[in-house]
C-alpha cells in the first residue's frame, strides 16, 4: 500500500547577495515548504518598493487595456533586476505623460461641452445679454486681443476657462469660465490687452458667433481626445510584449521580498528552514550549493530529529504523489482532511471506490459516453471551466464507468434496442444468447424480481468490502504510527473489524448453507464485542495508567454500554446504507424509461424531447449521484481510519495575484 511521501527538514544559511536567487530557485521548485517565517507572504510593517512597481504596472496595463497574464506566464520569467527597474521606471514616466495628457484633453472637452450646452439652451432667449451674467455655470467675455497673443492667453488661462476665436483671424474672442474662476479670468485677459466689445444694452440672445467658436473648438477638443486614444492604442501594441514581461517580472520580485522580509537575518545571513520530499532534497541541495558557488549551509534532519515534532507541537506535512488519473482525486482527500504522516495514502481506493459507485448508480453507455467526452476536452483545453480542467480525469473514468455499466444493463439513452447485438454477442459466448446482460428494470416476472435483489445484494457487498478496506487501513495506519493498543483493540481496530467479519460470515452462512447459531458462534461475537466495547480501560492497561477505568468502574461500565450500542448501530448503517447504490442504479433506470416514453408520445418532438431528458438526466442526476458517492466514501468509508487529521503539504510557489 502507498504511504505518504518521505519528507526532509532543511536548515539554509543563506549569505545576503545570495538570498534573492536563493528563493527565487526555491519559488520555481514549488517543493519547499516554509517553517521559520515569522509573518505571512506580505508583512505591511516592511516596505516593498517591487511590489508598488508591481501595483503601477497593473494600472498601466489596465489604462492601456493589455490582457492580464496568470500564473503560468511566470514559469519563463526571473526575478526584476535594475535593468527590467529602469525599464519599468521610464515605461510607467512615459505613461503617466500620456494619462496626464488625456485627463488634461478630458477637461477640456467637458468645459467645451458645458459651455456650448448653455449657450444653447439661451440661443433663442429674448432676454437682454447683459443679463446671461446671471448663468449658473457661464461666465462669458467677448471682445478683441492681438491676434499674436491668443496662444498665449489660451495657456495662460490653461484649465480654468476656455478661448474661442470668433474670426479667421482670432483677432475677436469669446472667454468663457465659470462663476469662480471669472475673476482670474478677468486677470488674465488684462494681461493681454483684452477689449471687450460694448454690447448693446437691449441685445438679445446669444451671438452666432459665439455658438460656432464653441462648436469649432468641441470638434479641435474632440479630435485631441482621439488622437490620444490613438496613441494610446499605439502604446499598447507596440509595448504589450514589454508589460506582460516586466508584470511576471515584477510578481515574482514582490513575492520574494514578501517571504525576505519575514525570515529570520542578521546583518549578513538569512536563516531559512523548512519542509522538502525527501525524493527531491539531494538533487535540490546540490543545486543550491552551485547556485550561490559553495556559499550556503545546508543541515538536513529527517522527522524524528526535530525537537518540534518529536513533543507534538509541530506536524511533519502531508505531500501525496500520484499520477494523473488518481491525482485529479486528491482534493477529495484534502477537501476532507490531510492524513497523518507517515499513514497510508488512501487517494488509489477514493479514486477505485469513485470511478466503481457512480457507474453502478450512472449506468448508461450513452450517457456516460458524454462524460467521457468532456473530459477527454477538457484535457485537450478544448473545453475550458474555470478551475475544473485538473479534474478532467475524473470525467473520463466516471464516463469509462458509466458506459460498462450501461452495456451491461443495455441502456443507451434509456433505449435497449441499440446496445442488443453486443448483449447477444457478449452472452452468446457464455451459452444462450440474450440481451440485456443484466435486466435492472422488473418487469413483474420472478426472475426479474430475483435479479434486482441480487443486484441490491451485489451493492451491499461492495459496501463491505469498501469498509473492510477502511478497517484494514486503520489497523495499518496505527501500527505504522506505534499504536499497537489502538490497532488491536477498539471499533474500528481489530477487535471490532473481527466482530463485523465474522458476522457477516454467520449470516452468509445461514442464508447459504441453513446453518444455525452455535456457542462457538455466540463465543467469538462475545469475546469480539468485549474487546471493543472495553477498549478504553484495555488502552489505560497497555500504557500503564492508572486507574484503569478513569471515572470508576460503573462509569466505566455505562460507557461499555454506550460503546456497545454505537458499534452495533454503526456497523448495520454502514453496510445498509450502500442498498442506495441499487437504489439509485434502478432509478437512473426507470428515468431512462420515462424519458424514452415521452420522447415516443411525443411523436415529431421525439428528438428533442431525448435531447431534454437526457441533457437533464446527464446534468442533475450526474450532480445527484457524484454528491451521493462523495457522501459514501466520507461516512462509511473515511470514518474508518480519519481519527486524526494531518497538515498538508503547501509549498512555496511563484502565483500571479
Amino acid at each position: 500500500m502507498a504511504r505518504t511521501t518521505p519528507m526532509n527538514l532543511v536548515e539554509l544559511m543563506v549569505m545576503k547577495d545570495d538570498i534573492r536567487s536563493v528563493l527565487e530557485f526555491l519559488g520555481k521548485k514549488g517543493t519547499f515548504q516554509f517553517q521559520n517565517k515569522k509573518g505571512g507572504d506580505s508583512d505591511s510593517k516592511n516596505e516593498n518598493p517591487e511590489r508598488d512597481l508591481f501595483v503601477k504596472l497593473q494600472d498601466a496595463r489596465s489604462f492601456l487595456n493589455i490582457n492580464d497574464i496568470d500564473s503560468a506566464d511566470l514559469k519563463s520569467a526571473s526575478c526584476a533586476g535594475e535593468k527590467e527597474r529602469e525599464l519599468a521606471e521610464k515605461f510607467l514616466a512615459d505613461v503617466e505623460e500620456l494619462k496626464k495628457r488625456q485627463t488634461q484633453a478630458a477637461d477640456e472637452l467637458r468645459r467645451v461641452k458645458e459651455s456650448k450646452e448653455e449657450a444653447e439652451s439661451f440661443k433663442n432667449l429674448k432676454v437682454p445679454f447683459s443679463e446671461l451674467d446671471h448663468l449658473s455655470f457661464l461666465s462669458l467675455k467677448i471682445g478683441k486681443i492681438d491676434p499674436a497673443s491668443f496662444d498665449e492667453l489660451s495657456i495662460a488661462v490653461g484649465n480654468r476657462a476656455i478661448v474661442v476665436p470668433l474670426g479667421d483671424d482670432k483677432s475677436k474672442i469669446m472667454a468663457a469660465s465659470s462663476k469662480k474662476a471669472r475673476f482670474s479670468l478677468d486677470t488674465e485677459l488684462k494681461k493681454f490687452g483684452f477689449v471687450p466689445f460694448e454690447i448693446p444694452a437691449d441685445f438679445k440672445g446669444v451671438p452666432d458667433d459665439v455658438l460656432s467658436g464653441l462648436e469649432s473648438k468641441l470638434a479641435e477638443s474632440q479630435k485631441a481626445i482621439d488622437y490620444i486614444e490613438e496613441e494610446k492604442k499605439n502604446m499598447a501594441s507596440t509595448h504589450e510584449d514589454l508589460l506582460r514581461s516586466l508584470l511576471a517580472s515584477f510578481a515574482i520580485a514582490a513575492q520574494i521580498v514578501d517571504v525576505q522580509n519575514s525570515l529570520e537575518s542578521t546583518s549578513l545571513v538569512y536563516r531559512i528552514t523548512g519542509w522538502i520530499p525527501g525524493s527531491d532534497c539531494h538533487s535540490m541541495m546540490k543545486e543550491m550549493d552551485k547556485l550561490t558557488e559553495g556559499r550556503i549551509a545546508i543541515r538536513v534532519y529527517n522527522p524524528h530529529e526535530v525537537p518540534s515534532v518529536l513533543n507534538g507541537t509541530e506536524q511533519v506535512p502531508v505531500r501525496l504523489k500520484h499520477g494523473k488519473l488518481v491525482g485529479a482525486f486528491e482534493r477529495m482527500i484534502f477537501s476532507y482532511g490531510s492524513p497523518v504522516y507517515g499513514a497510508i495514502d488512501p487517494t488509489p481506493f477514493v479514486a477505485l471506490f469513485f470511478t466503481l459507485l457512480f457507474g453502478i448508480m450512472f449506468g448508461d453507455a450513452g450517457q456516460g459516453f458524454i462524460f467521457l467526452l468532456v473530459g477527454i476536452l477538457m484535457s485537450l483545453k478544448v473545453v475550458k471551466v474555470g478551475g475544473w480542467n485538473k479534474f478532467a480525469p475524473i470525467f473520463m473514468a466516471i464516463g469509462c464507468s458509466s458506459m460498462i455499466m450501461g452495456i451491461l444493463t443495455g441502456e443507451f439513452f434509456g433505449t435497449e434496442k441499440v446496445l442488443e447485438p453486443v448483449a447477444e454477442a457478449i452472452t452468446g459466448l457464455f451459452g444462450n444468447p440474450h440481451a440485456p446482460i443484466l435486466k435492472l428494470m422488473p418487469d413483474g416476472s420472478a426472475s426479474s424480481i430475483k435479479t434486482m435483489f441480487m443486484f441490491f445484494g451485489v451493492t451491499v457487498g461492495v459496501g463491505f468490502i469498501i469498509n473492510s478496506i477502511g478497517l484494514v487501513i486503520n489497523i495499518i495506519n496505527n501500527l505504522l504510527l506505534h499504536r499497537v493498543g489502538k490497532a488491536l483493540f477498539g471499533k474500528n481496530a481489530l477487535s471490532g473489524a473481527l466482530f463485523f467479519w465474522y458476522v457477516v460470515v454467520m449470516v452468509i452462512r445461514m442464508i447459504v448453507a441453513g446453518h444455525a447459531i452455535d456457542s462457538a458462534d455466540i463465543t467469538v461475537i462475545a469475546v469480539t464485542l468485549l474487546l471493543t466495547i472495553f477498549c478504553e480501560p484495555i488502552h489505560r492497561a497497555l500504557e500503564h495508567e492508572k486507574p484503569i477505568f478513569e471515572n470508576g468502574l460503573f462509569a466505566g461500565i455505562i460507557e461499555a454500554v454506550v460503546e456497545l450500542l454505537e458499534t452495533l448501530i454503526s456497523y448495520m448503517s454502514n453496510s445498509i446504507s450502500f442498498i442506495r447504490v441499487g437504489a439509485f442504479g434502478l432509478a437512473h433506470a426507470v428515468l431512462g424509461f420515462i424519458i424514452l416514453t415521452l420522447s415516443e408520445m411525443a411523436g415529431p418532438a421525439y428528438l428533442l424531447v431525448m435531447i431534454i431528458g437526457n441533457g437533464i438526466v446527464v446534468v442533475l442526476e450526474g450532480m445527484i449521484v457524484a454528491i451521493q458517492v462523495i457522501r459514501l466514501q466520507y461516512y462509511e468509508f473515511f470514518s474508518k481510519f480519519f481519527n486524526e487529521t494531518g497538515r498538508e503539504f503547501k509549498p512555496f510557489s511563484f502565483d500571479y495575484k
